[in-house]
């Protein structure tokens, strides 16, 4: 076995080839860029070698700066993860000249599955569906907009060598063809060096399912099942699970028969994924094959029990598959949520700045008989940073069932605490108490159709609100208690804690009262909707001043996220951000004569929504815009940002130029 191996990576999934190498006794070298000097994975491995300025392009998608890492170190073997140089044809060739094991699959099958163009003919040949469209190469917008034309919109512009959702844009008419081919083109530049674009036939109601397939230098290709990863945003999965709620065994068969068929066709070794898209009638076409290991490959190693970076490892030394097809079962089911450096409030814009609050949830065995496990290559303190892709971490839950690993999701993105920046976590959270996404009716389409206008937070079913607003009037009468032994101590004095309290919550007012023991306290529900159900038993240690309360309610855990606000909580949970207010009676009373603050009025300007880079802007001082028309361009974490104009108006100040570096809410343009 290798006795040392360099990943030639960064983040969570450095961190994670790191852990099994480690477990395996195999000492690792990282790599780092001038921005990752203090970085996780740097931490961890047993060395780290510099290689460069922060941006990528100077740093990580270097083969001479890794090829010297490589020599510096006497490494005899390289991972790449995924993204930067994993599925480089020119890497992989490099290594196998200097005599140093690439830990993925031989470079002629990067090359040959790495252009889209080229593996949709290969995989035709492999008997493997494939999704109509245009194969060849397009030069300009114009031929973009004629070939679009021709295959009937809506269509997938996609960059031949793209890949996590870069460089890829639906097109619905020849004015967002026209555009989404530039942009395209563009992003694929930037992120992989190749702007070569072509375009397919748009699948409606589409599922995005793809098998994980894994092959031996022996002759020995298996399939590890599929992963559903239909919920997506922009092209870039948000949630996976293994395995799909949709197929069958019979389609998975031949999915999976299929997808073994194209890696022999190309001589494939190692970890691969084959992705499809599956129609409502489980007709599948294959969409490409990423020949590297997944973002997303934690779910199938849950429900399958088998490490996909160590039988890499042993793949690359030459090692047999220690299994057979037959051996591979399904056991339970697992989730991941990939938590992103976005705001879902901003149009999931980027957000970048200091972690000053990082505590995931605890890992390994749950009380409800679940699993967690988290993916991650960030600590508290540390930075997100503008140069690399924003992903926070990968939680994953196991259950027995679906619907128990939906719930241990809950869980654990509730106990999970993010602070300092903008996160997605909000957002999935919501999903997972979506009934489309519960019920498993779920397509690619899944967030436009659902969240059109964006995310404006959850709205709390009841039989939660009720729960909530329990444990808010639980949680209250403990600060009182707190408060009445501070008043007590000063003024020599105790003031009396009432039973009765008014909760104000998601637009409601309900009235309760309080039997509290020394176990917990019993909440009754006198006035409102609730007013006719039992009453819920609360038992917590919670304590005021704490983050995090983990609460039982109705015999049910509940975790919330606490801050305090005047009169009462900020709560967190399931998606929604609540202030609830927790208030006497009298008070209550009085704060029906309060008036609500109104927000500034910011219609006048165009603000940027990200911190990020100014790259062009469209219009000068005195133009009249029209509503949508193209205002600038901004570029943050290698994704281009269009800004358009919300509504028609005259440009009255320009207050940046193209070429800055911007924050949140700098003022671009004013209007008149």
């Amino acid at each position: 076995m290798f006795k040392k191996i360099l990943i030639a990576n960064r983040g969570e999934i450095a961190c994670r080839v790191i852990k099994t190498a480690r477990r395996m006794g195999i000492a690792t070298v990282a790599v780092y860029s001038d921005a990752d000097r203090n970085a996780l994975h740097v931490k961890m491995a047993d060395e780290a070698y510099h290689i460069g300025p922060s941006p990528a392009a100077q740093s990580y998608i270097v083969i001479d700066k890794i090829l010297e890492a490589v020599r510096a170190t006497g490494a005899e073997a390289v991972h790449p993860g995924y993204g930067f140089l994993s599925e480089n044809r020119a890497f992989a060739a490099a290594l196998e000249a200097e005599g140093v094991a690439f830990i993925g699959p031989p470079s002629s099958a990067i090359e040959q599955m790495g252009d889209k163009i080229t593996s949709k003919k290969i995989a035709q040949g492999a008997g493997v569906s494939t999704v109509p469209g245009y194969m060849g190469l397009i030069a300009d917008a114009d031929e973009a907009v004629k070939i679009a034309g021709e295959i009937g919109y809506p269509v997938m512009i996609k960059a031949s060598a793209g890949g996590g959702g870069k460089g890829m844009r639906i097109a619905w008419d020849a004015t967002e063809a026209r555009e989404g081919f530039q942009s395209s083109k563009n992003e694929a530049a930037a992120s992989f060096g190749d702007d070569r674009i072509f375009i397919e036939k748009f699948v409606t109601q589409p599922r995005h399912i793809e098998i994980q397939v894994l092959a031996d230098q022996h002759g020995h290709v298996l399939y590890l099942n599929e992963r559903e990863c239909s919920i997506q945003r922009r092209n870039q999965k948000v949630i996976e699970e293994a395995p799909s709620p949709f197929l069958d065994a019979a389609t998975r068969k031949a999915m999976g028969e299929q997808a073994c068929a194209l890696a022999r066709a190309v001589g494939y070794t190692s970890a691969g994924t084959v992705e499809f898209i599956v129609d409502g009638k489980r007709n599948f076409y294959f969409l490409e094959m990423n020949t590297r290991l997944q973002v997303e490959h934690p779910v199938t190693e849950l429900i399958t029990g088998i490490d996909l970076v160590e039988q890499m490892i042993r793949v690359a030394h030459g090692e047999e598959l220690p299994f057979a097809q037959s051996d591979i079962k399904i056991h339970g089911w697992a989730m991941e949520s990939r938590l992103y450096a976005e705001d879902p409030y901003r149009k999931f814009l980027p957000s970048i700045g200091r972690l000053t609050r990082y505590r995931p949830p605890v890992e390994g065995h749950t009380p409800q008989g679940g699993i967690v496990r988290n993916d991650t290559g960030v600590f508290e303190g540390g930075e997100i940073s503008m140069f690399y892709d924003p992903m926070i971490a990968k939680l994953c839950t196991w259950g027995p069932t679906r619907a128990a690993a939906i719930e241990e999701m809950r869980l654990a993105l509730d106990t999970f605490e993010v602070e300092g920046i903008g996160h997605n976590l909000p957002f999935v959270a919501a999903v997972m108490d979506h009934p489309r996404f519960t019920s498993g009716n779920i397509t690619t389409a899944f967030i436009a159709e659902e969240y059109p206008d964006g995310f404006k937070g959850a709205t709390l079913g009841d039989d939660v609100i009720r729960k909530v607003a329990a444990a808010a009037a639980a949680m209250n009468r403990v600060a009182e208690i707190r408060r009445t032994r501070i008043s007590g101590t000063m003024d020599n004095h105790k003031r009396k804690i009432g039973d009765e309290w008014v909760v104000d919550l998601q637009g409601e007012r309900l009235e309760v009262t309080i039997a509290a023991d020394h176990d917990g306290a019993t909440v009754r529900f006198t006035e409102g909707r609730f007013a006719e159900g039992a009453p819920l038993r609360v038992l917590s240690d919670w304590k005021p001043g704490q983050a995090l309360a983990r609460l039982t309610v109705d015999g049910e855990p509940l975790v919330m996220k606490v801050g305090k606000v005047p009169m009462g909580f900020r709560l967190r949970l399931r998606g929604a951000d609540l202030k609830v207010l927790v208030r006497s009676p009298r008070a209550a009373e009085l704060a029906l004569h309060m008036l609500e603050k109104a927000p500034p009025d910011t219609s006048k300007y165009l603000l940027c929504p990200m911190p990020g880079l100014l790259v062009t802007l469209a219009v000068a001082e005195g133009d009249e815009v029209q509503e949508g028309q193209t205002l600038a361009t901004v570029e943050a974490m290698k994704m281009e940002n269009i800004l358009k104009a919300s509504r028609a108006g005259t440009v009255k100040k320009i207050r940046a130029a193209a070429g800055a570096s911007l924050k949140v809410d700098d003022v671009i343009l004013e209007f008149a």
